[in-house]
Formats: C-alpha cells, structure tokens, sequence
C-alpha cells in the first residue's frame, strides 16, 4: 500500500520544500518508488532543487486542476536528474517521481483569484499511486490552513510539521496540531528546521515535545553549506555527511518506522481504496 506523508508547516519561510525533497530523495535511496506533488500552487518551489525549469516542464498540476490534461501528464521521472554523476540508482529500484505546481505569473494569478476544486487532488493521488506503483507519496502543502491543507491531512498515514525555533512558529503549530488531532491523523511527527548550532538541541527536544505532546523527529541546524547551495541541489546527496543531512537520514527512518506497516521495497504497492 502506498503510505502518505504530507509536510506542512504554518507560516512559509520555514524551509518545508527542501525538507520535503531531501526526505523524498533519501528514501527513494533506499529503494522505494516515491512521489511528490507540489500543492503548494500560490507558491510553487520544491522544483527548483530537482533543477526543473519552464524549459522542461510541459503540464503542470495546474494544468491537471484545469481539466487541460491527464494527471499521468504532469509527472516528471527526476531519477536520473539526481543520480548524474552519483550512481546510486543505478540497479536500484528507487525512483523519484515529481508533479510540479506552475511557476507562471498567469497561472498563479489564476488560482489566486479563481480558485480550484480541491476534491481532484485526491482523484489525482489515487490514480498516480496506482499508475506508478507508488510506495510514498510524500505532498509539499501550501502553508496554512484552508481546503487543500484539510485534504492533505485527512487522507495522510504520517503528518510531518515543520517549525522553526519561533514564538510565531510556536503558535501556528498549535492550531496545526489541534486541527490534525480533531481530524484523528494516524502519525505526527515534527521537525524543527533553522536552529542555531549553539542551541542546546536536546533540551529544545524536550521543550517541544512537552508542549505539544507529539515527537519531535529531528532539530536541523540552519548552516552556511545550505546557503551557498541556494536550493540548486539537494542537500544531503551533495553533503552525505553533514550534520542536516544526518538528521534528514534520522527523519526518513521515522517516517518509515511511523508507516501502518512496513513496505516490502521488492513489491508493487497500491493504496487502499
């Protein structure tokens, strides 16, 4: 059965899109098929590390929303865009597969002002699961609550939240974690992004684990690596052995272990519907 991860977090600016595509990236690594859908339409961005461009990109989810094509369209294989050069798919069953939200000003000022209804997503995951044999679906959310958020949470087996270590951040939490325990999400986990390495990240662990009572499955220090790589890579295939990305490796296991049940990488996969 394909399981599905959303990622969300409050406010934006709290680096969900590049948490969402190193998370995707490393388990793929271990040899899943996985998916990731950009719902985050008014603010399109988990592309970018995936080095797609308009050049490259035909049909887009918007494109899906607006009846102009089938959903099977708008996937993107970016296996091979990661794996130059690295060769660790080769022989490897993992596979990345991307559908990316348009980065047109007039798609984007569509949205905004029209609108789109929300219940195709979920036609959309079902038949992209069951095409492509899916093992994680993993949604990048668009910060907030509203329609496509709800949606994301109520069919997800794992919520993962990411926070920085800010009072703003503290309180919109709360409301994200209140609504995802009122619509019964089956795990949550969260993740504190941007913290400065002189915290003391244990006791931030603690801290927020009291406050919220729901596990903390990773702190990542915001760090100089990530701001001179400016989102045209990801990050833990360019640095394996930093200390972010042995936390994102520290996440993914969670993810993995917070799954309804284990997942044979060796077989197909189908959800249940």
């Amino acid at each position: 059965m394909t399981k599905i991860v959303s990622i969300h977090s409050f406010r934006g600016g709290t680096g969900k899109s590049n948490v969402t595509a190193n998370l995707a990236t490393w388990i793929a690594k271990s040899g899943y098929r996985v998916g990731i859908v950009d719902t985050d339409i008014q603010s399109p961005g988990i592309h970018v590390p995936f080095g797609l461009d308009e050049t490259k990109v035909k049909y887009t989810l918007n494109d899906y929303l607006w009846g102009r094509c089938a959903i099977e369209a708008t996937v993107h294989d970016v296996s091979s865009i990661i794996s130059t050069g690295r060769g660790w798919f080769g022989g490897n069953r993992g596979k990345i597969y991307l559908i990316p939200s348009s980065i047109k000003t007039g798609e984007i000022s569509r949205i905004l002002r029209e609108g789109y209804d929300a219940r195709l997503l979920n036609d959309g995951f079902r038949e992209i699961m069951q095409r492509l044999q899916l093992d994680y679906l993993f949604i990048d959310t668009h910060p907030g609550i509203n329609e496509e958020t709800l949606l994301s949470v109520i069919i997800s087996d794992v919520l993962v939240v990411i926070l920085r270590p800010d009072k703003q951040d503290y309180q919109g939490t709360a409301v994200t974690i209140d609504v995802a325990r009122k619509l019964e999400v089956p795990k949550m986990l969260l993740v504190v992004n941007k913290a400065l390495p002189s915290l003391n990240f244990e006791a931030l662990r603690q801290q927020i684990q009291n406050s919220y009572q729901a596990p903390v499955a990773g702190i990542l220090p915001v760090c100089d690596e990530m701001f001179l790589l400016a989102s045209s890579d990801i990050f833990c295939l360019r640095h394996p052995d930093h200390l972010w990305s042995k936390g994102i490796q520290a996440i993914a296991a969670q993810v993995q272990d917070q799954s309804r049940s284990r997942i044979d990488p060796q077989q197909s996969t189908m959800r249940r519907y």
